[in-house]
């Protein structure tokens, strides 16, 4: 397992969740929510949240169909984060997959008994939270970062 914090990306329409966990990568913790519609502006904040944090890497959830397949949504994340990879480079950005991790989000702030309409901003760093979180254990079994790398394109 690599040491170092990561910052994990929950990118939807309206709002955009994030997350970071601690160096040792142990646990996921929500950051905050970013708006998602002005996508300059989200940008430049991601970024201020990568200068802030210093992470090891920066993780973006990529939304698949069940059976594994990319459509609309997918295409709009790659964009996301390509422009994410040329705003912070050098440090990387890898896309994993996220199939669940809203759904999983919601089912647990629900169980806790958060209102689904007072929790729609915490939801979207829930879901940061399960991507992350999911993507440090897989590291872990593995010893591979998962998902792809995003190639910064000069």
């Amino acid at each position: 397992m690599r040491r170092g914090r990561r910052l994990a990306v929950d990118v939807g329409d309206a709002r955009i969740g994030v997350a970071s966990s601690d160096p040792d990568g142990l646990l996921a913790t929500p950051v905050e929510t970013v708006p998602g519609r002005d996508i300059p502006a989200a940008q430049r904040r991601l970024a201020e949240l990568v200068a802030e944090y210093e992470p090891l890497e920066v993780v973006i959830g990529l939304p698949r169909s069940l059976n594994g397949r990319e459509g609309p949504a997918a295409a709009k994340v790659r964009a996301f984060a390509q422009e994410t990879a040329q705003r912070i480079a050098p440090v990387p950005v890898r896309l994993v997959d996220e199939r669940m991790s809203t759904v999983t989000a919601a089912q647990s702030m629900r169980a806790s008994g958060v209102n689904a309409r007072k929790g729609r901003a915490r939801i979207d760093q829930a879901a940061a939270v399960v991507i992350l979180q999911s993507t440090l254990e897989t590291e872990r079994v593995s010893g591979q970062p998962p998902g792809q790398c995003v190639e910064v394109v000069v």
